[in-house]
């Protein structure tokens, strides 16, 4: 009988307990069991939840295992699929948080390259219109050239490579944009330095037709007429069929000038890297 009694007040003391955890917001149940389950266990738990789209829960298990065993070898594979988590659930700077400290923890770990991505993915993310500041842009190439250049057999690459193509190409349109705010306003001189920048330096990029058309536009206005006429047979060699070229042969032809290429001119020379001379 005593026995019983005690079974029955055990049970009893634990439905309160279960009771009053229930009724206090601050408290999660769920999490009681999850911080006392092995990390293999989580780590499982984690993936199961993931690939069940339950994200959240997902990163609940993966900071489990973080926070029982920091130092352990699940704690390591938890750490990357949590930054993982985070960009999925559309939180790049938890993410780029996660996978800074994965890098800075274990730079030449099997899972190091992912987590390079991962970083490059998440400043990506952030890039914004090309009205705003461009951080994120540049972050975003040095990231992922770290992906192309330490990594090249890689399953990343390829993605990377047009994550720094997209990055540069909002460089590039961010200097078109001050460029064209300055030539609007007739400075003439600061419109030719966005416009040279994006030439010399975004060469592969898909602004440099309009950057030269307005280099022609911005020469021709100062009454440099030498450059206008090389920014135009530069133009004319790449893009021959562009109204972009038309438009300047035609500025040109206003002077009785055509396009005409001088091989000293900065202008010749970046026109070389364009074609891939």
């Amino acid at each position: 009988m005593a026995r019983v009694a005690m079974v029955t007040l055990v049970a009893a003391t634990t439905s309160v307990v279960v009771t009053a955890c229930q009724n206090d917001p601050d408290i999660d149940i769920t999490k009681l069991t999850a911080e006392t389950d092995p990390p293999e266990v989580l780590y499982n738990q984690g993936l199961a939840n993931l690939n069940a789209g339950k994200t959240t829960e997902a990163a609940r298990k993966f900071d489990a295992i973080d926070k029982q065993q920091p130092f352990s070898e699940y704690a390591r594979k938890a750490l990357v699929m949590k930054a993982f988590v985070n960009y999925r659930q559309g939180q790049t700077q938890d993410a780029i948080n996660a996978a800074t400290r994965y890098l800075n923890l274990y730079p030449e770990s099997e899972d190091a390259a992912y987590a390079q991505y991962i970083l490059g993915l998440a400043y990506s993310k952030q890039i914004p219109t090309v009205t705003q500041d461009q951080k994120p842009a540049f972050k975003t190439i040095e990231a992922m050239q770290v992906v192309v250049t330490k990594y090249p057999n890689s399953e990343y690459v390829e993605d990377a490579q047009a994550k720094i193509r997209f990055a540069k190409d909002q460089l590039a349109g961010k200097e078109m944009q001050v460029g064209r705010y300055y030539l609007e306003r007739k400075e003439y001189l600061a419109a030719v330095t966005r416009f040279r920048t994006v030439v010399e330096q975004y060469s592969g990029t898909n602004q440099v037709e309009e950057a030269l058309a307005r280099l022609v536009e911005s020469y021709f206005a100062m009454g440099i007429t030498s450059e206008a006429q090389t920014a135009a047979a530069v133009l004319g060699h790449n893009y021959p069929d562009s109204q972009w070229y038309a438009d300047s042969y035609k500025l040109l032809q206003t002077n009785g000038l055509e396009p005409r290429e001088n091989g000293g001119s900065w202008i010749s020379r970046a026109g070389k890297k364009i074609l891939g001379v």
